[in-house]
């Protein structure tokens, strides 16, 4: 961060001018006017706050600590921030003895929680009160790093002559806030205290590191609480038998609703509340406790409504059905036929290719979650399949017939991709389109969107994700109005996005947002058993598409395909088979061959074959090419995606320039080259 000379100069204390604050106290306590450049802003604040709040200025200690079974109390109700500052605070252990030091976590009114550090410094400490369950806060004690910091919500030092209360001004203290993660509010502070003499411009420093370490953990400790909300109410969001349906997190925020809140939202606002609307941003149910009903209930919320949500007998959340009032419908003897018919209709996830117990989980997993819009999130490695279990969800659906759009965000750059998910106007920069362009969410508007790779999303890009997710509507680049969306949202990644969120590098609120359900779909290493059925599947329809007989796969072929870790998948299962079957070699010598792009590990992320998709079992052989034309289609489209810039279009594909221009020779795209030339050359 960069601070300026007359920051630092309000930051930190100058023990040095000692002399001079302590007569300007003296001054300002007799009512005189008066100002001393020794002074800072900060500390003079603070007497006036003191004065007026009547702070008697000769204490010589905080007021008498809580008692035993209130301070109890009091540190059982901050429990998460205690547990998430205890390793915390021992890590700075040796610090604060070796200095003489102690560190004091307190509650957001700035009564002591527990303390940390030097022995001798503790016992000089308790002579004025500052042990646990004693009050530091401006009102109770005067100007002190505590009780100021939380005042001004921002890192504090106060050195001897410039606290209030003539009993503390032989210490010395820094102090911050610690913040929740999820709200901002207050929880409480951090401080590292000591005589006169330990006056160190560092204890400043430690307090602010030690006050982010508390908070990230506070954040995934809170993430976690989330995480196990939504998947203790996923049964309840997508089988809710009509009703509305809304959870609501442990503080009584909501959290997730199903499809059909807004509409038992309305039609109760208008039946019992007399308005028009009701916005579910703005329901509060108050904090819950473990045995009773939130706080601050809302008198149109009927008690049996509602519904403890518990995990290992905390209470981590609550959850809020709303009943529908619909009127019955007349009798259509076309109904009962309509739906048999749609029950008769097979899913295609019944034809994915594997009896493991892990695959048949994550495909009846898929099977429940296509029956609503809720978001899906699928997690596995590169090349399990997630794009085919996408589409699985969205041909499952009621929507099946509406786009299914694909965005890989790991595959383009960061403008690249800002172009590809929210499109942009006509003239909105060089090179751009006469007419504009639309982009893949607003392609996808009535369908899903699939948005594969999501954790390489940019952290700068992803508020604007979020806020088409929460509001509906996109703006086009280069646009001011906005255009309405409704659309299905899957997602993929191989990553541990819970671990990225902790780690800074994905929003929580929209790992909220995507992650309300998820699907594991397990690596082909952890399911070697379904090798044999499914390659001798993936062989057929491969043979059949090239027009060749299909070869047989002796007990041998098979014990080389099942001792094998396959790193790339299914992905590569089906490039080692389709291999075999063009060059007639067993798949033992293509599996150690040194070259990864005939074993199926690919140098960028081509497009998956018709071969890939059935052996899921999902559709029919589609256009499936060899590699050469999958690599041909991929250096288009990437040329497509960059509007003719050759530069970009290499850097997607992951490979040189020159290596494109070679490659675009070698498939007699010569016209294609000079083209793309000139238009890049227009747009400079």
């Amino acid at each position: 961060m960069d601070v300026r000379d007359d920051d630092q100069s309000q930051m930190f204390s100058r023990p040095e001018r000692d002399r001079d604050v302590m007569k300007h106290w003296e001054r300002v306590l007799n009512g005189e006017e008066c100002s001393s450049d020794a002074l800072r802003r900060l500390i003079d604040d603070s007497w006036r706050r003191c004065l007026n709040a009547h702070v008697d200025p000769g204490k010589y200690q905080a007021p008498p600590p809580l008692s035993e079974n209130s301070l109890y109390s009091l540190q059982q109700k901050h429990g998460d921030l205690l547990s998430a500052s205890t390793p915390v605070m021992a890590m700075a252990r040796d610090f604060l003895a070796e200095t003489g030091t102690i560190m004091v976590l307190t509650d957001h009114s700035g009564t002591i929680l527990s303390l940390e550090g030097d022995h001798a410094t503790r016992e000089e400490g308790e002579s004025m009160n500052m042990t646990p369950g004693a009050s530091w806060s401006e009102t109770a004690c005067g100007t002190n790093a505590i009780g100021t910091a939380i005042a001004v919500r921002h890192p504090v030092q106060i050195h001897s002559a410039e606290h209030y209360c003539a009993g503390i001004k032989r210490w010395t203290c820094s102090s911050t806030v610690i913040l929740d993660p999820y709200d901002s509010s207050v929880l409480g502070a951090i401080d590292v205290s000591g005589l006169h003499q330990t006056y160190n411009r560092h204890s400043l420093a430690l307090v602010v590191a030690t006050a982010s370490k508390i908070e990230g953990r506070l954040a995934k400790h809170e993430m976690g609480i989330r995480f196990r909300l939504l998947e203790r109410c996923m049964h309840r969001l997508t089988h809710s038998s009509g009703d509305g349906v809304v959870v609501f997190d442990r503080r009584g925020n909501p959290v997730k609703t199903n499809e059909r809140a807004e509409e038992a939202l309305n039609q109760l606002a208008v039946g019992r509340i007399g308005s028009r609307r009701l916005d579910i941003a703005s329901i509060s149910l108050g904090h819950a406790t473990d045995d009773g009903l939130p706080a601050g209930l809302q008198g149109w919320i009927a008690p049996e409504w509602l519904e403890p949500v518990f995990d290992n007998g905390q209470r981590i959340g609550t959850l809020l059905t709303i009943p529908i009032f619909r009127p019955r419908a007349a009798h259509s003897s076309a109904a009962p036929l309509v739906a048999e018919s749609a029950a008769q209709e097979p899913s295609k996830l019944d034809c994915v290719v594997g009896k493991d117990p892990a695959l048949v989980e994550s495909v009846e997993r898929a099977r429940q979650l296509s029956k609503s819009n809720v978001p899906v999130l699928l997690l596995g490695e590169t090349g399990v399949g997630k794009e085919v279990f996408a589409k699985g969800i969205h041909d499952c659906g009621s929507a099946k017939s509406a786009p299914f759009v694909v965005v890989n965000c790991g595959g383009l750059s960061r403008e690249l991709l800002a172009t590809e998910l929210f499109g942009y106007a006509e003239g909105s920069f060089t090179g751009a389109r006469r007419g504009g362009m639309m982009g893949k969410i607003e392609a996808a508007n009535g369908g899903t969107l699939f948005l594969d790779e999501l954790g390489e999303m940019p952290l700068d890009m992803q508020p604007h994700l979020l806020r088409v997710l929460e509001e509906g509507e996109i703006y086009r680049l280069g646009e001011n109005a906005a255009r309405k969306v409704k659309f299905r949202l899957i997602t993929a990644t191989n990553r541990d996005l819970r671990k990225e969120v902790t780690d800074g590098r994905f929003r929580m609120d929209l790992y909220y947002r995507v992650a309300v359900t998820s699907i594991r779909i397990p690596p082909l290493r952890d399911r070697l058993s379904d090798i044999p059925v499914l390659s001798r599947a993936l062989l057929e329809k491969l043979a059949l598409h090239h027009g060749l007989p299909a070869p047989q796969l002796s007990a041998g072929d098979l014990g080389d395909l099942s001792s094998y870790s396959w790193p790339g998948n299914v992905r590569e299962l089906r490039n080692v088979l389709e291999s075999m079957l063009l060059t007639g070699e067993r798949p033992r010598a293509i599996i150690h061959t040194d070259d990864p792009q005939v074993r199926g590990i690919r140098p960028f992320d081509a497009p998956m074959h018709g071969g890939e998709q059935h052996m899921f079992g999902i559709g029919e052989v589609r256009d499936s090419r060899r590699l050469e034309e999958a690599e041909r289609e991929a250096i288009l489209s990437a040329i497509d995606g960059s509007h003719g810039n050759m530069a970009l279009a290499a850097r997607s594909l992951g490979i040189a320039k020159s290596t494109l221009y070679l490659k675009l020779k070698k498939f007699g795209l010569d016209a294609l080259v000079e083209r793309a030339r000139e238009v890049h050359a227009k747009g400079h």
